[in-house]
C-alpha cells in the first residue's frame, strides 16, 4: 500500500477513537437514566461526548487537509 493510503488509513483509525468514546459515553448516559443514577454522571458523560465530537471534527479536518495536500 502506498504511503498515501497508509496515511489516510491512520487518519481514519485516529478518527475512530473519539467516535468509540462518544458511543461509550452515550451508553453510560442510557444506564444513568435507566437506573436513576446521579445526574452528575450523565453531565460528565455529556461533556465527554462534546469533547470527543470536537476531537473527531479535528481528525476529519486532518483527513480533508491530507487529501487536499496529496491531490495536488
Amino acid at each position: 500500500m502506498p504511503d498515501t493510503n497508509k496515511d489516510i488509513a491512520q487518519l481514519v483509525h485516529d478518527a475512530r477513537g473519539p467516535l468509540n468514546k462518544i458511543s461509550m459515553n452515550a451508553e453510560l448516559i442510557k444506564l444513568v437514566l435507566e437506573n436513576d443514577l446521579p445526574k452528575e454522571k450523565a453531565m460528565q458523560a455529556l461533556q465527554a461526548i462534546i469533547n470527543n465530537c470536537q476531537d473527531c471534527s479535528t481528525q476529519l479536518q486532518a483527513i480533508s487537509a491530507h487529501e487536499k495536500a496529496t491531490s495536488k
